[in-house]
């Protein structure tokens, strides 16, 4: 499962409080109390009497005891909000069931029995989107993680793994399209209008990976032949009049399953491949075995509808979700804990996929980019947690970017130690060994063990251990030998006090200071506490580059004089470490200035100098292409600022930063404006160069628009006006949208009167207001929240607004404006949908790290959220959290 939204800006200061905890707190789940199911289900037969307002479900479960359970003669299903109507065991009703909660006991005597449950739901109630609801019209599921209880009694956990059968039957005009797992295998008329299918599925699989959808579709269909020669059919479900707008994500599912092949081996295995595009979904996408259901935003686009990062998002979700028919499906999870290994891995497949669609190095940048504005800040605050959690209250809290994204990253050392070959033999072995499986992260780390050769003993700490871990990098040199020493520290999170070192692979080289030339890399494995490692052979001290293509999630700190910065960001032969060059120069500098180390105006003055050195030989280097020089052009953000201090000021944050991007937007304005001009000049297209060129002049407009206002105002609407396509047109509104001027007014309104109906458009509207730097954000956030076209009910309208603007400069304005606004809109979200309401609590959580007022502001909203009667276990704990 994809998670949706996009890395928002919390920030944070020290003191600490208790929550206020309600009497009726939701139980704490623990990772040492699992127990094998004392019931399997190997068989499941469902039968849907499909209705918008009221949906018969008739389960059959064939049950047998588990051998390796506790014995216990009563089977316990899991229910959410469902009463049974009736229950039968080996066909005979059964009187004896009883309820525990809302979960159905039903004591059964011997080893093998059949249970049939009838129940209903009311789907166009739930707005929670869980379980079996309604979307404009059409039925889906959403069961990941504990969704399909909301359907029916089952024991609903991933190591209960089942075949499943599905019939439907339902009105034919208003469900035209009837989809389940698998393949169908028969379908049918019924009487007054009605018709029905059947589906099967061979492959085992757990509850959350069950799929219906039924409702007015229109397909584009295509075919893939498989490495064996198999026809698979496949489908891409959309409403009428969107077709078109799915080509780009069918040719990503069909360069999905090559590339699969290819780098892991890894066949198709199914006869059928379908995908439904729904408007509305908690989450980005949901891999359930050959019926993946996606939120609209991976799905459709065209030129003119779709930035080049939305092309980009679809093309690695579709991967994503392909890529878990074995990394989920095939083997899936034994519990809720383990949600990383296939998470993680998948994270990790499906930025191995991009990085060969594209570019290597701008992936990699990306990729880093949003480990650091969302994990980092994870990491560091009251939500802290490994990526194999120990405990959870609600499990849906866990879909996060530590689980998601530090866990690539700790499967990425892994193979970055091993090597691509050797790590492939320990995916074959893992794959081989647990197919058909709920496997654990144990296991995985193990197949990798085993299939490469490697002791992973002391490394499996990064599982275990929260916090991003700290080196210190320090090189001395004399008589021609120059000696690093590396310190390792892993900081205290919240229930981990005390940390062990863990296992660090750091790629590093030593260029000659003189020449610019790479001495050669090499992979050091930093393991104990401190190591040193030394080179000889230099006429003269070398300059440093370390944690190349960021081969560790780490806070690195090299001690890099500025000297050496400038000649990193100009010479380094890897692309990711001379963008770190050109990241850290500005990062000293900012800090610096921050955290009142740099008081003089000449240290200031030399600071922004040499900044403008190094962004100015970017813009004009000749051997960059534009994709990558547009990388090196991006500052910063606030959030990754404020990580490097223990307690920081948003405000002072913003204004320096934004004063240093005035600064460089006023002394680079020419080369900017020819920039711009020598960008706009590339026409239309999907190449590497168009892609480039469109970044760039966003990138060029972004300091034009601090330095030189009136130019960037003018720029911007000739580039709104002449735009092909929705990058150059976004990015020119997204300018407009920031400053003081009335042509903002202007093109917002002609941008909304030309894609008024287009809802994905529409967030985008939404979204370009909330997040911008105009001074009045906080007063347009509040007058859209009463716009027509804003919702509550929707979760991309509702991050569209308010996620865009948990960004620092408006969510922390003066006074606590923002605070209030965000804990408003949790308290009003969460008797609605609590998964999404939940996901807003983070950028308040970080209050410890604020500076006092603002912290103190933020804590309060926390409190009164903690106080309000009826809170979901959703927010109630990610609010017990942040406070305690």
């Amino acid at each position: 499962m994809d998670i949706a939204s996009r890395p928002s800006e919390p920030s944070t200061n020290p003191e600490t409080a208790d929550a206020a905890v309600p009497p009726h707190a939701p139980a704490t789940i623990r990772r040492e109390d699992y127990q094998q199911p004392a019931w399997l289900v190997p068989e499941v037969a469902l039968d849907f009497a499909l209705g918008l307002e009221a949906t018969r479900v008739e389960a059959r479960l064939s049950v047998a005891r588990n051998p390796a359970g506790n014995g216990s003669p009563t089977l316990r299903l899991a229910g959410d909000g469902i009463t049974a109507e009736s229950v039968a065991v080996d066909g005979a009703p059964h009187g004896a069931w009883k309820m525990d909660g809302p979960d159905l006991l039903v004591d059964l005597p011997g080893e093998v029995h059949e249970v049939t449950i009838v129940t209903w739901t009311n789907p166009a109630a739930n707005s929670q989107l869980m379980g079996l609801y309604a979307s404009n019209g059409m039925l889906c599921t959403q069961c990941e993680a504990e969704g399909f209880r909301r359907i029916t009694f089952h024991p609903d956990r991933p190591d209960v793994l089942s075949i499943y059968r599905v019939r439907m039957s339902g009105t034919k005009a208003q469900f035209p399209v009837l989809l389940s797992n698998g393949n169908c295998t028969a379908r049918g008329e019924g009487a007054d209008g009605t018709h029905w299918a059947e589906w099967y599925d061979p492959w085992p699989k757990p509850s959350y990976l069950f799929a219906l959808v039924a409702g007015d579709l229109v397909a584009n269909h295509d075919t893939f032949t498989t490495i064996s020669g198999r026809t698979v059919d496949l489908n891409i479900w959309v409403r009428d009049g969107d077709q078109d707008r799915t080509h780009h994500a069918m040719q990503a599912l069909k360069d999905s399953m090559k590339w699969d092949e290819e780098a892991f081996g890894r066949e198709y295995d199914l006869d059928l491949f379908n995908i439904v595009a729904v408007s509305d979904f908690n989450m980005g996408a949901m891999e359930n075995k050959g019926l993946n259901v996606f939120n609209t935003r991976y799905i459709l686009a065209d030129p003119d509808t779709a930035t080049d990062m939305d092309y980009d998002g679809i093309e690695g979700v579709v991967a994503h979700e392909y890529f878990h028919n074995w990394s989920g499906n095939r083997v899936t999870c034994r519990d809720w804990f383990q949600l990383s290994l296939k998470e993680g891995f998948t994270v990790l497949r499906d930025q191995l996929f991009s990085q060969d669609m594209g570019s290597e190095a701008v992936k990699r940048i990306e990729d880093v980019r949003i480990l650091r504005a969302a994990q980092f800040p994870e990491d560091s605050g009251p939500l802290a947690h490994p990526i194999r959690p120990d405990s959870y209250q609600e499990i849906s809290n866990f879909y996060t970017a530590t689980v998601y994204n530090k866990g690539a990253e700790v499967i990425r050392m892994m193979r970055t130690m091993v090597g691509p070959e050797r790590f492939r033999k320990g995916t074959d072995l893992y794959f081989d060994r647990h197919d058909g499986e709920a496997a654990t992260c144990e296991d995985f780390v193990k197949a990798i063990e085993d299939g490469a050769g490697a002791d992973l003993g002391q490394f499996r700490r990064w599982y275990a251990q929260a916090g991003t871990p700290r080196v210190e990098a320090r090189m001395d040199f004399a008589e021609g030998v120059a000696t690093v020493t590396l310190t390792q520290t892993v900081p205290p999170t919240p229930g981990q006090p005390g940390k062990q070192p863990v296992v660090i692979p750091l790629r590093l080289a030593l260029f000659d200071r003189a020449s610019g030339a790479n001495r050669g890399e090499e992979l050091v494995v930093l393991r104990e506490p401190s190591m040193q490692v030394s080179f000889a052979g230099f006429a003269e001290r070398p300059v440093l580059s370390i944690n190349r293509g960021f081969s560790a999630p780490i806070a690195l700190d090299a001690g890099q004089a500025t000297a050496d910065l400038v000649f990193l960001a100009a010479h380094d032969d890897d692309p990711f470490a001379r963008y770190e060059a050109m990241q850290q120069l500005v990062v000293q500098h900012l800090i610096g200035l921050v955290g009142g180390a740099m008081l003089c105006q000449a240290e200031r003055d030399a600071g922004r100098e040499a900044i403008g050195r190094a962004l100015e030989a970017v813009i004009g280097d000749p051997a960059l292409d534009d994709l990558m020089r547009g990388e090196l052009m991006i500052l910063p953000g606030e959030t990754y600022l404020a990580e490097q201090l223990a307690v920081a000021d948003p405000g002072v944050i913003h204004e320096e930063r934004e004063g240093l991007k005035a600064w460089l937007g006023a002394q680079l304005r020419d080369q900017l404006i020819a920039l711009h001009e020598r960008a706009s000049a590339v026409p239309y297209g999907l190449s590497a160069e168009a892609r480039g060129a469109r970044k760039i002049k966003t990138q060029a407009l972004v300091y034009l628009a601090a330095g030189a206002p009136e130019v960037a105002a003018d720029l911007a609407v000739q580039q709104y006006d002449a735009a092909d396509n929705m990058t150059d047109r976004q990015g020119a509104l997204m300018v407009l949208a920031g400053l003081d001027t009335p042509l903002r007014e202007v093109k917002l309104a002609a941008f909304h009167q030309r894609y008024a109906g287009n809802a994905l458009v529409i967030d985008k509207w939404f979204s370009l207001q909330a997040g911008s730097l105009h001074p009045r954000v906080v007063d347009h956030v509040k007058a859209l929240s009463g716009h027509p076209d804003f919702t509550l009910t929707n979760p991309n309208r509702v991050r569209s607004l308010y996620m865009a603007f948990t960004a620092p400069h408006a969510f922390h304005a003066q006074g606590g404006e923002g605070y209030r606004m965000i804990a408003d809109l949790i308290v009003a979200l969460d008797p609605i949908n609590p998964q999404t309401a939940a996901r807003f609590v983070a950028p308040l959580g970080r209050w410890r790290r604020v500076e006092p007022m603002r912290s103190a502001l933020m804590r309060a909203e926390l409190e009164r959220i903690a106080a309000t009667p009826g809170l979901s276990k959703d927010t109630f704990e990610q609010v017990s959290k942040s406070l305690g």
